[in-house]
């Protein structure tokens, strides 16, 4: 076990601040970074009006050494910090809360964690947040060929896996096709981040039931290896945890940090609607599942980005609908 330790990020806005969906609308939206008072694991991370939203707390190390690369403290958090692994807030006023790191985000390289709503509401950007981090060289002996990545102990202890003499039933809550991903595919390692579930077909979200997908979903990528970095691979299979909220953007969607990947007779995904870090790890009660489609599925494109649906011409009325989710 190490111990590494990033501050809450603040939210960078880019200097254009529109998104250009795949369907050629420019949205402004937020996205990643900062504390997600309202968005937590468990909730739907599916129809939000946001882009690549980061549930709970986003964390990023700032700090320079001596020595290194000027982003090497930072590298070594994305790096080191597991999925289950606890985290405890070292300053402010929510000092000796404790957290529990739920993925990792590329590109931005973020680490992600979770606290109790009354914690989010309390927390403050620049907060210094302390990981105990073990899972690195995390191994199955009994299983040489499923490779074990940004996975804690506890998790693995707590997924409920089912051991047998061919491999190991994994429980998850989606099967996605390896078509389906996107960004984060090309990169030589699957440690420091994610990749990406492309929801731009009507079709396969309702075959795969993926307008059901919450932020903390097990799930399952067949057809896929990661233990090189992800890449389209018959034959194989990758587990990973859903991290962060869909996007607009082409080539983007939730995005799913590995956890396991391996031969697919020996890596078998089981259906169980329940598999979610929420549940396994006592977080909170799941809410209901509903089904969301894609904002840029959605007929009124203008309003979506504020999620209001306004009157028909000329009628004088307050506006029908207003989501804040």
């Amino acid at each position: 076990m190490s111990v590494v330790m990033g501050q809450i990020a603040h939210p960078v806005g880019r200097v254009n601040p529109y998104r250009i969906g795949h369907d050629g609308v420019p949205r402004i939206l937020p996205a990643g970074g900062g504390i997600s008072i309202n968005q937590r694991i468990g909730d739907r991370c599916v129809g939000l009006a946001g882009d690549h939203v980061e549930p709970g707390v986003s964390l990023h190390n700032n700090d320079r050494e001596v020595t290194g690369s000027r982003k090497g403290n930072n590298l070594a958090l994305i790096t080191y910090a597991c999925v289950g692994n606890r985290a405890q807030v070292i300053n402010g006023p929510c000092k000796g809360q404790w957290g529990l790191v739920t993925g990792k985000h590329g590109g931005v390289d973020h680490v992600m964690v979770d606290f109790p709503t009354p914690v989010l509401k309390r927390l403050r950007i620049g907060d210094r947040i302390q990981i105990n981090s073990v899972g690195l060289g995390l191994q199955l002996p009994d299983y040489p060929n499923i490779t074990v990545m940004n996975c804690s102990p506890t998790l693995l202890q707590r997924w409920k896996l089912r051991l047998h003499d061919r491999g190991i039933q994994v429980p998850v809550t989606h099967t996605i096709p390896s078509a389906l991903m996107g960004s984060g595919l090309g990169k030589n390692t699957a440690w420091r981040g994610d990749v990406d579930i492309q929801l731009f077909d009507a079709e396969i979200r309702r075959r795969c039931g993926l307008n059901r997908l919450r932020f903390g979903d097990l799930v399952a990528i067949v057809q896929s290896d990661s233990q090189f970095g992800p890449s389209f691979r018959q034959g194989r299979t990758t587990v990973g945890v859903v991290v962060h909220g869909n996007s607009t953007v082409s080539g983007h969607g939730p995005g799913v940090t590995p956890l396991l990947t391996g031969p697919a007779q020996q890596l078998q995904p089981i259906r169980l609607p329940q598999a979610n870090l929420a549940i396994l790890f006592d977080l909170r009660m799941l809410p209901p599942a509903k089904s969301y489609r894609p904002i840029t599925a959605c007929r009124n494109r203008q309003n979506i980005s504020r999620g209001i649906v306004l009157p028909a011409p000329n009628q004088q009325t307050f506006p029908q609908r207003i989501e804040m989710d």
